[in-house]
């Protein structure tokens, strides 16, 4: 981290460690003055692609910013300085790559530990922390949808969710969320029946009808920024009645799915509240461990307080956020800054 004024300081304060009126004379350190802030990324191409936006990287470089790609082909611990290493690549090899050179270079900030995304590449345990939670208040309550979990043998999936008591219809979901299109798509299953037909693994949520509009909740450190996207109509009890099957759905609430400016019923259309979801991202930054993530919200229909998170991604499509070239470049500065005060504090 290069920060000038930095390494004088710490060396007035080992000088006059024995000499306590030449402490208490000493002047506040002086706010740190970033030279350059180094920024490591190791990104699929698509992310690359989405994200650099030219006018990120104009805005970066006049705070102080610089992004500098990781070459995936030459040793980590190689490449640098960096001050941050951000990152969104899969597989068990990168993670022991990166947790190898995190133990080396303690002093850079990776966002976010590889062991902490690990839970949200799994729909079974990316939700368990909400279920967790007890956000029930003023504001509203916040849940997750019933769900069950199929690993194999699709033959069987009827009566587990007999016995699970599960309610149709049901939607289906990929198990493993790789950041493939794949992982992203949806099945509606109307009867019990036609469950056999889908492909295990993958997690079968009770569908709660919400209007058709879901909440995009992006979380960019402390930030907060929330969209609408249309989302999968509501089932009425006479298409649950006459509809069986299956149905396919490509990826819902894209960007292209933006429901901000549609007219939409107040009712439906009305943001949660911001203390509720500003409570909800700071328990679950807290317990996912995370910083870059986004949550996908509904409210169930016909109430004004029932919510749902029905999914949680980390590192979304920031670049669909409206100004993410702003906070994602302050956040980045916070990221040093804050760790400048816990180095003055621990000295």
């Amino acid at each position: 981290m290069r920060l000038n004024g930095e390494i004088s300081y710490l060396r007035n304060e080992e000088e006059n460690e024995n000499d306590s009126v030449a402490l208490i004379s000493l002047p506040p350190p002086p706010p740190p003055t970033l030279e350059k802030l180094v920024v490591g990324y190791a990104l699929t191409s698509k992310k690359v692609k989405s994200f650099l936006q030219p006018k990120l990287e104009g805005l970066a470089k006049k705070k102080g910013i610089v992004f500098v790609a990781i070459d995936q082909s030459q040793p980590l611990v190689d490449q640098g300085p960096f001050d941050i290493v951000l990152h969104k690549l899969t597989g068990k090899e990168w993670q022991q790559i990166l947790q190898d050179y995190w133990e080396k270079h303690p002093e850079v900030t990776v966002l976010d530990p590889p062991a902490a995304i690990q839970h949200l590449y799994n729909r079974q345990s990316m939700l368990q922390d909400v279920a967790n939670l007890n956000l029930s208040d003023c504001y509203g309550k916040v849940g997750t949808p019933r769900q069950l979990v199929i690993t194999k043998d699709p033959s069987s999936i009827p009566d587990a969710v007999s016995k699970a008591r599960l309610t149709l219809p049901l939607v289906a979901k990929p198990l493993v969320v790789d950041g493939s299109a794949k992982s992203h798509e949806l099945s509606l299953a109307y009867d019990e029946f036609s469950l056999s037909k889908l492909d295990p693994p993958l997690v079968l949520q009770e569908f709660v009808n919400h209007g058709g509009v879901l909440f995009k909740v992006y979380i960019v450190g402390e930030a907060i920024k929330v969209v609408r996207r249309f989302s999968l109509p509501d089932v009425s009890k006479r298409e649950l009645l006459n509809n069986t099957g299956v149905f396919r759905f490509p990826r819902v609430s894209c960007a292209a799915a933006s429901a901000d400016d549609a007219d939409l019923d107040p009712s439906i259309a009305e943001l949660p509240p911001r203390p509720l979801l500003e409570k909800l991202a700071r328990e679950l930054r807290l317990r996912l461990g995370l910083r870059l993530f986004n949550i996908d919200i509904i409210r169930e229909h016909g109430t004004r307080d029932r919510f749902y998170v029905i999914d949680i991604n980390y590192f979304p499509g920031y670049s669909k956020m409206p100004g993410y070239e702003h906070i994602f470049t302050d956040f980045l500065l916070s990221v040093v800054q804050s760790k400048f005060k816990r180095l003055l504090s621990s000295n």
